[in-house]
């Protein structure tokens, strides 16, 4: 059972309504523009200013998933706009951890909204401890659910206007105890990391399958013709439910990439470069990168694909830079 007196001292706090955190920048087509082209949004009703000057809004709104980062901090961390509150609506979780629950995880976060926003609104957020719930057992530990809601608002001269809600909800928890492991006979052979087996699905079987054969295969709408990867149930352009399968030539160019230096998780080698690679029939995958220095990778420069085999039971696509051909 939870000590009486943290019970008590969390109790206070539910219901307990936090300062203001604005938002460094009005609401921009730059930064609408950026964050659609990074999620692969295509609306012109975020992005073409005629397009949307037709239509119900009158002019460009910003995605509605977009609400929370108008008033993120930024690259570091509590790094907000003067005027905002210095209040840490955490405090409850500080109440735990001198309790022994030192350990969070986040369950899930729902976001809600009551209209769009528009460009020029300048936004701010309140934070609301709605509940904590009551003392649970799961399989990561023993503690409690807390639920914040950060309510939106875009300032007006006639009255700030509600525009939409974050809820936020976090498990603090002491982790469960664990039995030591026993020790290995001596006799036995160290255990060899292996690389993890990917999630198959109905949509995705296609996609393993064909590397199996040494063959790229890229999901494509019957309807319309748009080729799309992940392989997904429903067309992202005509929402079609019919598809079928084409081969890719395995001709590809480096669009982007990262070299992982840390943490150093076996069985993978370090650094290990990783890309965003583009098919030159016009689909981005993430893969591994092979035969190249991670100092010599160029944005642009050519590839192609090759399949290898880990640990006898699965088949993963790589991409190796093509001799002789340089980025554009």
């Amino acid at each position: 059972m939870a000590d009486p007196q943290l019970l008590s001292n969390v109790s206070a706090l539910v219901g307990r309504q936090y300062g203001r955190v604005y938002a460094w920048d009005e609401v921009n087509a730059p930064m609408i523009r950026q964050w659609c082209e990074i999620m692969g949004v295509d609306n012109p009703l975020y992005t073409d200013p005629a397009a949307a000057l037709e239509s119900v809004h009158e002019g460009l709104i910003a995605p509605p998933g977009m609400l929370q980062v108008w008033t993120m901090e930024g690259f570091h961390a509590n790094n907000y706009p003067p005027g905002s509150t210095d209040e840490n609506p955490y405090e409850v979780l500080k109440l735990f951890e001198a309790y022994g629950y030192n350990s969070v995880v986040a369950v899930n976060s729902e976001l809600s909204f009551t209209r769009p926003l528009h460009l020029g609104e300048k936004l701010y957020y309140t934070t609301r401890l709605e509940s904590v719930g009551e003392e649970k057992t799961t399989g990561l530990g023993t503690g409690f659910f807390v639920t914040l809601v950060m309510s939106h608002f875009v300032e007006k001269s006639s009255g700030d206007e509600p525009v939409g809600e974050l809820l936020f909800r976090v498990f603090k928890f002491r982790p469960a105890a664990q039995a030591p492991a026993a020790p290995a006979p001596a006799s036995e052979a160290p255990v060899v990391a292996k690389r993890p087996l990917p999630g198959i699905s109905d949509d995705t079987r296609f996609f393993w399958e064909g590397c199996a054969k040494g063959q790229l295969l890229i999901q494509r709408c019957t309807a319309c013709s748009t080729l799309r990867h992940p392989p997904a149930p429903v067309c992202i352009q005509c929402h079609s439910f019919d598809w079928d399968i084409v081969q890719a030539s395995g001709r590809a160019s480096l669009y982007s990439f990262v070299v992982m230096h840390y943490p150093v998780v076996a069985p993978f080698e370090h650094p290990n470069p990783i890309g965003l690679v583009e098919l030159e029939e016009g689909v981005r995958l993430v893969a591994g990168l092979v035969g190249v220095e991670p100092g010599q990778l160029q944005i642009g420069q050519r590839l192609q694909v090759e399949f290898q085999v880990f640990d006898e039971q699965q088949t993963l696509p790589l991409f190796r830079p093509v001799a002789g051909q340089e980025a554009p």
